[in-house]
């Protein structure tokens, strides 16, 4: 029994390191935010030449969010994996 709980707790505490943290002028910050506020930016630039190309998606509301979600995550595996 004192086994099995050992190797849970062991187990358990194997995914608590260290969060991937960034330094900006000070202050700690967390990669996924800024790799969050880099792919807003860049999903407005996707809806800019959208526009400009004068092409339009089907379902904005559902596009945009899922393409901020997608470049967050690239953003984070390029930069930080």
């Amino acid at each position: 029994m004192k086994r099995a709980l050992l190797s849970f707790v062991i187990l358990s505490l194997a995914g608590c390191s260290r969060a991937p943290s960034v330094e900006i002028v000070g202050s700690f910050f967390p990669a996924w935010l800024l790799c969050f506020t880099a792919a807003v930016i860049l999903a407005v630039l996707v809806q800019l030449l959208l526009s400009r190309l004068r092409l339009s998606v089907a379902y904005p509301i559902l596009f945009f969010p899922s393409l901020a979600t997608i470049l967050t995550l690239v953003l984070w595996l390029i930069f930080f994996r």
